[in-house]
């Protein structure tokens, strides 16, 4: 188990990577124009290892939520699974709701929703 958490991991950071060199960023927003859930949790983490917390929260407020959220994944054995699935339920859902908090009340500084700008809808407009 803790093998293959280990193999995923190194796959989605060589596809991030390929996508940071190649200009992409993130292939969501480059897909479809619309930031996803996690929209900031890199920046975020950048400007908590400068230091800079408040700029962490600006960027996504849930940026830390990762961290117990592998610890959740890693330790599933050892927990029991109703607690599981209600940690997994509650983060979801709170990722939900920040999400549409944002995408409502954003300045556009971080989360957009330009379906125009995406791959996709570029696409079928060739079409």
């Amino acid at each position: 188990m803790k093998k293959d958490l280990f193999v995923v991991s190194g796959f989605i950071f060589a596809i991030y990577f390929i996508f940071h060199i190649t200009g992409i960023g993130c292939p969501i927003k480059y897909l479809t124009g619309v930031s996803c859930l996690g929209c900031g949790t890199t920046r975020a983490w950048l400007a908590l290892l400068k230091g800079d917390v408040a700029a962490a929260f600006r960027f996504h407020p849930l940026f830390w939520m990762p961290i117990p959220a592998a610890f959740i994944v890693i330790f599933k054995k050892n927990i029991p699974h109703k607690i599981y699935n209600a940690s997994i339920f509650f983060s979801f859902t709170l990722y939900l709701l920040v999400y549409v908090f944002r995408m409502l009340y954003s300045d556009g500084s971080v989360v957009t929703c330009m379906p125009r700008h995406g791959a996709i809808y570029k696409i079928i407009t060739l079409l």
